[in-house]
């Protein structure tokens, strides 16, 4: 079998069940539920999404939900939300732009990325990642990294939730050997069975055919089948768009009622926010606060402002002045609190002496 010499260059980093724990984020009480996301159960909706504890206990994508239901009586049933899982992807992405040189978003919950120099300590810099996505996000992550996006797609979905995988040189071909070849893209059910009836139904056994052979049955398509089974892939980082928003969130200790702890916690995230505009070379045109009260009641207030901005100081006094438009009652518990910023743009050298920041946009 042809051994690889390849450098680990890219990495692929992916939310697991990425709808139901999107819908797990967005709510704390779901913290230990079983989450299923798709249709109305009574109109024979079926399962898009379905998390770990769920798939456990035979249910899986695609089936009914009423069936998926039988299966586990107390799973969660929540109808799909597709504002909220664009909202929490593009939270995901932000928080970990700021890592690559250059990033492709793979899918909702998913990004490619390209090592921005030659990395010392692999296992620590996919360590942050995982830091980062996990604790800022709260979203358990897989990581796989490889030479290619092929390998570290597949090597993160061979990772354990919370967990990496790197495959590098030898370890590649090691890796794929005994993987069925449905996991290889291009390969459908029409294809599996064909190559099967040429006596191979794994990666190994695909390399031990004869190329000519594979050629003659399967033209082109063959011959690209070959090379994603040696464990080359073509295809390279697409640099995706300046990101649309950068979202920071910190949930308290404890709800509580004290606006010094109010501010203290804005003044980290704000921290947070320029930090990841400054590694990144942007400022901010817009900016939004959420509140989220003990008894899950939500509140946002947005501002345009006047001059875009990436100082923590002057993120921090936006931030404190959307707080004190928010409509709280008497008595108010806090239990988090998030920064957005939006309408990004590159730094041109914003003075230091910034003033009349905020536009009177609601």
């Amino acid at each position: 079998m042809t051994r690889l010499q390849l450098e680990p260059s890219i990495v692929f980093v992916a939310v697991p069940d990425f709808y139901a724990e999107a819908e797990r984020r967005a709510e704390a009480s779901l913290a230990e539920s079983v989450i299923l996301v798709g249709g109305n159960p009574a109109k024979r909706g079926k399962v898009q999404s379905a998390d770990a504890k769920a798939r456990k206990q035979g249910i899986h994508v695609g089936m009914l939900m009423r069936d998926a239901l039988t299966l586990c009586p107390s799973a969660v049933c929540c109808p799909t939300n597709m504002k909220l899982y664009r909202e929490v992807s593009g939270a995901f992405v932000s928080c970990l732009r700021e890592y690559f040189s250059r990033l492709e978003i793979g899918g909702l919950g998913e990004i490619y990325g390209e090592f921005p120099h030659r990395v010392p300590d692999l296992g620590r810099f996919a360590g942050n990642i995982l830091a980062s996505a996990q604790g800022e996000m709260g979203l358990p992550v897989r990581l796989g990294v490889g030479p290619s996006k092929l390998v570290a797609r597949l090597a993160a979905e061979e990772a354990p939730h919370g967990s990496m995988k790197c495959l590098a040189g030898d370890e590649v071909a090691d890796f794929l050997g005994p993987l069925p070849l449905s996991r290889l893209p291009k390969v459908g059910e029409k294809t599996a069975r064909r190559l099967g009836e040429l006596g191979a139904s794994t990666v190994k056994q695909l390399l031990g055919l004869d190329p000519g052979m594979i050629e003659q049955e399967l033209g082109n398509h063959g011959l690209s089948i070959l090379e994603m089974a040696r464990g080359r892939d073509r295809s390279v980082i697409r640099p995706s768009l300046l990101p649309n928003s950068i979202t920071r969130e910190e949930t308290l200790a404890e709800a509580t009622t004290r606006q010094d702890e109010w501010t203290e916690c804005l003044s980290r995230l704000a921290g947070a926010i320029e930090a990841s505009l400054s590694k990144q070379g942007l400022s901010a045109g817009r900016l939004a606060v959420g509140i989220r009260m003990d008894n899950e009641t939500r509140q946002t207030r947005s501002q345009t402002l006047a001059v875009a901005v990436e100082r923590a100081p002057d993120l921090y006094q936006a931030a404190t002045g959307l707080l004190a438009r928010c409509d709280l009652p008497e008595g108010a518990l806090i239990r988090s609190l998030r920064i957005v910023v939006a309408g990004l743009e590159p730094t041109h050298g914003v003075s230091d002496g910034q003033l009349d920041l905020f536009g009177l946009s609601p």
